[in-house]
């Protein structure tokens, strides 16, 4: 069920007026849920270093339920480490580049090609 004209006004008025009430809570709504900052990218490093610590622990002693856990640990880390690095370059201003689209640059190149 899709808003009607009106609620849609209203709720574009309530969003004007939280971001000029609380810029922080705003920011905070808006964001993300997780910080890329160094201590996080520090966790999920060690992570990774534990479970492979882990995994080798269950190779060692032929336990292979230890080697599952070590490899969730290890899991766990990289995922963590994906979302922070994913995080610190979402957040990186991009330069906006003058693409082409696929079919312009067919074009483009049938025209440029030696007969």
């Amino acid at each position: 069920m899709s808003l009607s004209d009106r609620e849609r006004r209203l709720l574009a008025e309530m969003e004007a007026a939280l971001a000029t009430d609380d810029p922080g809570l705003e920011s905070k709504l808006a964001g993300s849920t997780m910080t890329a900052t160094k201590p996080r990218l520090l966790l999920a490093l060690a992570l990774v270093v534990l479970g492979i610590g882990v995994i080798f622990a269950g190779l060692i002693s032929k336990t292979t339920p230890v080697g599952v856990v070590g490899f969730l640990i290890s899991l766990t880390g990289v995922l963590t480490l994906v979302r922070s690095l994913g995080a610190v370059t979402k957040g990186a201003p991009r330069t906006k580049s003058s693409r082409k689209s696929l079919s312009k640059r067919l074009d483009e190149r049938w025209e440029q090609r030696d007969l």
